[in-house]
């Protein structure tokens, strides 16, 4: 019988990095807004006027843009994003070795760069501490300050440690050559905050974007409480669905052990009637055919927990995700397997135990 091996994704984090969040992007709500000059796109100057509001906690905007990063004679290919210090405190995201960059280095347009876990691996060897070295960025010189602890995957799947964050200041004119950005992360006080917030947002971004009233606006904002809820909610059902497939496979793997005790019963009857003639009790056939079929579901329990082990190893090597094992759920596993067991295997124990000794000796 092969057990459920559960491996989770760390969900905790994703709540603390979107706790309070509305995403602010470029574009309607069908597309990229047509119109003059800088129509349907957003600045860091807009990202300023959002953080002059009241309700505002942090406000982070974004650009990025894939680039090569190297370091001697070894490059990698990653994603570079130029933002602000405060993306570090929306994102609840601690350093490893070093520290985030300064808003002094967003203003004097400094050569700084904070590595993502992934990338520090596969720039430098892993658990080096790469502060004070300096790194190629599209054949740009850049110091290392820091290296951000390890987050694991977004919502999206993707690996949010395959990210190298530079000040946007520096990305916009040195690396992409472009003053808006891609993204405004504006954080509030509060989550009850976030509905004014989120209207407050929008009215003064209409106002900068000289948008007519009743026009389309040319941005979208995302409240994350909202797509956190979502994800919650999946997450239970998914939780409910795998409940009922684990309990199914737990019922036939439990028929299975029962149809193998019965057979094995039947086998072994002249064996039965032998060992009560020379005096076992119904309790010693009893436990003699109860610990058998223990013994079969613990090893089929074991043997699932084993390869189901194997399979995420195999899983987080090819896709490169990063999973949260917990330990105690194995053993939790082979126990439920352990009274699958016994639960299922009572019934043909019992026959045994029930038997009638001469009619078992003069069984063929």
């Amino acid at each position: 019988m092969v057990t459920e091996l559960y491996v989770s994704v760390n969900y905790s984090a994703f709540i603390r990095s979107y706790s309070n969040l509305l995403l602010v992007t470029p574009g309607g709500s069908f597309g990229p807004v047509r119109g003059g000059e800088g129509a349907g796109r957003l600045t860091a100057a807009d990202a300023e006027a959002i953080a002059r509001l009241p309700m505002v906690r942090y406000v982070a905007p974004e650009v990025s843009a894939g680039v090569t990063a190297a370091y001697g004679r070894q490059a990698y290919s990653t994603t570079v994003s130029g933002t602000t210090p405060e993306l570090q405190q929306i994102k609840n995201w601690p350093t490893l070795y070093g520290a985030f960059f300064t808003r002094e280095d967003v203003n004097r347009m400094a050569a700084v760069a904070v590595l993502g876990k992934t990338v520090a691996d596969n720039l430098f060897l892993p658990g080096t501490n790469p502060v004070g070295e300096k790194i190629r960025i599209n054949g740009l010189s850049f110091t290392v300050t820091g290296v951000l602890a390890p987050l694991g995957a977004s919502l999206g799947g993707s690996d949010q440690d395959n990210v190298i964050y530079v000040p946007l200041t520096t990305a916009q004119q040195k690396l992409i050559g472009t003053r808006y950005v891609r993204l405004i992360n504006v954080q509030a006080e509060s989550a009850a905050a976030l509905p004014a917030l989120q209207e407050a947002v929008r009215n003064t971004l209409r106002q900068r974007h000289h948008l007519a009233p009743g026009a389309e606006d040319d941005f979208n904002i995302r409240n994350m409480e909202a797509v956190l809820s979502a994800v919650e909610d999946t997450t239970r059902v998914m939780t409910f669905l795998l409940g009922g497939i684990a309990a199914v496979s737990l019922v036939v793997g439990g028929i299975g052990i029962m149809n193998i005790m019965l057979v094995s019963v039947t086998e072994r009857t002249k064996e039965i009637g032998i060992r009560m003639a020379v005096g076992a009790t119904p309790s010693a056939i009893l436990a003699q055919f109860l610990a058998e079929s223990l013994l079969l579901s613990v090893a089929g329990g074991a043997a699932g927990a084993l390869l189901g082990w194997l399979a995420v190893r195999l899983a987080v090597r090819l896709a490169g995700w990063q999973m949260v094992f917990t330990p105690w759920v194995t053993p939790v596993a082979v126990g439920f397997a352990a009274l699958v067991g016994l639960f299922f295997g009572y019934y043909p124990a019992k026959k045994a135990a029930s038997a009638d000794p001469i009619e078992a000796l003069r069984f063929e």
